[in-house]
């Protein structure tokens, strides 16, 4: 095992329509996919595609969504450490403008305890926080025996505040910002108190502020794509995850400002595709897309 994500797992319909039915009309979609979802299980599935070598500890039904999710990883080479629940997940996701609409279905009740699992030769862990006990067990082991640890904070969830002493790469959402009562910067001198090396809050089409190893705050800007250009936004920052994971396994001697940025070519690729599986860059997709748009103005 070279990497472990640890999160809740769906399938994901995304669907392209230009207005969303109520009552008893119906419409016809523009297009559609269906592929894997979760936060941590894309950037799992980014990390595979791009090279590494990830094991996926994830919710898992007895049902045959699961056994779509099931051949799914495989395909990936993804071994999956399934934590049983009753019924598969499924998010139902409509994007549109740069923005995306989503109602989730989600079954989070574990039947039973997370398993435990042999990490010898681990060399990074990745969490979107879901499973919390999980979260806190491993990445509380792995920090004490220098595995790197990685928080996609999309939202502030109920052991945020412990798990985070735990955490090496902490990158968090704007929406972490508001649940905390923070600005941006106020968030960074937050994971800082709590001894992230590095941290970071995304901000979407207006790039990521950051910091590293005690250093000032700095700004990663976004690429400057066209709108017209902009087909499915969801999922993007889960690549961005994965990608700066698999960069981190690449090459880990690299400094972080070159693996956000191989991590930023990778998102720009993936919102220019419908689905989760179709937005998965290859290594040549990162290169292309980071020398097909300039960075935005700060």
């Amino acid at each position: 095992m070279q990497a472990l994500f640890i999160g809740q797992a769906y399938i994901d319909v995304t669907f392209l329509t230009d207005s969303f039915p109520t009552g008893d009309e119906k419409t016809i979609a523009k297009d559609y996919a269906i592929s894997f979802g979760g936060n941590a299980v894309t950037a799992a599935f980014c990390c595979a595609k791009l090279g590494g070598k990830p094991d996926l500890l994830c919710s898992l039904a007895d049902d045959w969504l699961a056994r779509m999710f099931l051949d799914m990883a495989s395909t990936y080479g993804i071994s999956v450490h399934g934590r049983k629940v009753k019924e598969s997940s499924l998010s139902f996701i409509m994007p549109k403008s740069g923005k995306r609409a989503i109602v989730r279905c989600r079954d989070n009740d574990f039947l039973h305890p997370f398993p435990p699992l042999t990490l010898t030769g681990m060399k990074a862990l990745h969490l979107d926080g879901h499973m919390p006990d999980a979260a806190l067990h491993y990445a509380a082991t792995c920090k004490n025996i220098g595995v790197l640890t990685s928080l996609d904070g999309g939202a502030v969830r109920e052991n945020t505040d412990e798990l985070l002493e735990h955490i090496d790469i902490a990158v968090v959402s704007d929406r972490f910002c508001q649940q905390l009562g923070k600005t941006t910067g106020q968030t960074l001198e937050y994971l800082r108190s709590k001894n992230c090396p590095v941290g970071a809050v995304t901000l979407g089409e207006h790039g990521m502020v950051w910091y590293e190893a005690g250093g000032p705050d700095k700004l990663l800007p976004a690429l400057n794509v066209p709108m017209q250009k902009v087909v499915d936004s969801n999922g993007a920052g889960d690549v961005f995850h994965g990608a700066y994971i698999a960069s981190y396994l690449h090459s880990p001697e690299r400094s972080w400002t070159k693996h956000f940025e191989f991590a930023r070519g990778a998102s720009t690729h993936a919102i220019q595709h419908l689905g989760n599986e179709a937005s998965l860059p290859t290594l040549e997709d990162v290169d292309r897309a980071s020398g097909d748009f300039p960075e935005k103005a700060a």
